[in-house]
């Protein structure tokens, strides 16, 4: 009960920040606002840790409050001592994949045999429907050229864990999830150059052998050492499955801030726009993959 009451506590704290941040809004003092926002998302990502129900938001909460620090004061994570922090982004997309590896397991590819029609069907529409309304979008929003390639690329990457912890969630086919992601992960380093150069290439140049050796660099052989790290050597190191998800959620997170803290005049100018596109073009491709699925 007590420990109930800490976390109502913090909540009522994270309301009247928010409400101290509104004000200054109000009264068009957006910029002393930023210390109070970023303070109104950690504070209600911690307080959702205490209710079952909400505590899903946690990590999305502090995301966000990552965020709002990387526009509000971007000069902190730009680059530290002249040291450009978005060197950071390669090696943490490994660690992220290495953690990604080593939940998975060759039994992972087992679907193909047991629902090879599930998993065909499921690896064919999201490599033609997700990178379809990517381009359609791209075109009909007028955005930069790099900004609308970006969105092709969102549409063209696999889909990640992201997707099976929703399926579990709905209580849908884990199985097959599991499956489509495994089996979708190995294929991108030559469906995601080869769609970025056909629909992308409208946009940007786009070099499919480099591209083909990032994806390799950056996800294949992290996942693949993963896999094996988790076949061979997990079971003698436990306390990495503890470890590992936490180190991907605090990667992701540094990436997401380094990003947005680069690219923060852009999102200023088209940000709600940008929002409303990759909205749009996720409840499009759930909606379609949702009509077309025939489990």
């Amino acid at each position: 009960m007590k420990k109930i009451n800490v976390y109502r506590t913090i909540a009522v704290l994270a309301v009247l920040c928010l409400l101290a941040a509104l004000g200054f809004i109000f009264l068009g003092k957006v910029a002393n606002a930023g210390l109070l926002l970023i303070a109104t998302f950690l504070l209600f990502g911690a307080a959702c840790r205490g209710f079952k129900a909400f505590k899903g938001f946690s990590y999305t909460l502090v995301i966000f409050a990552a965020v709002t620090a990387a526009l509000y004061y971007p000069q902190y994570f730009i680059s530290i001592n002249g040291i450009k922090l978005s060197i950071l982004i390669t090696p943490l997309i490994q660690i992220i994949m290495f953690g990604m590896g080593t939940s998975m397991s060759i039994a992972d590819f087992a679907g193909v045999l047991k629902m090879p029609k599930g998993v065909f069907i499921g690896v064919f529409s999201h490599f033609l429907i997700m990178p379809s309304l990517g381009f359609t979008l791209a075109k009909a929003s007028g955005f930069p050229p790099e900004i609308a390639a970006g969105i092709i690329l969102i549409g063209c990457s696999p889909n990640g864990m992201a997707s099976n912890v929703i399926s579990y969630l709905a209580k849908a086919n884990l199985a097959l999830s599991i499956t489509i992601t495994a089996v979708s992960t190995m294929l991108a380093p030559f469906f995601t150059p080869l769609l970025m150069k056909l629909l992308g290439g409208a946009f940007i140049k786009i070099d499919v052998l480099s591209m083909m050796l990032d994806i390799f660099k950056m996800v294949i052989i992290p996942i693949g050492a993963g896999i094996l790290f988790n076949r061979h050597l997990l079971k003698k190191a436990k306390w990495l499955e503890v470890v590992m998800p936490i180190v991907s959620m605090v990667g992701i997170a540094l990436i997401i801030v380094v990003i947005t803290a680069a690219g923060r005049a852009s999102l200023l100018n088209i940000g709600f726009m940008l929002v409303l596109v990759v909205l749009i073009h996720n409840l499009a491709g759930y909606t379609l993959g949702y009509c077309r699925s025939p489990f």
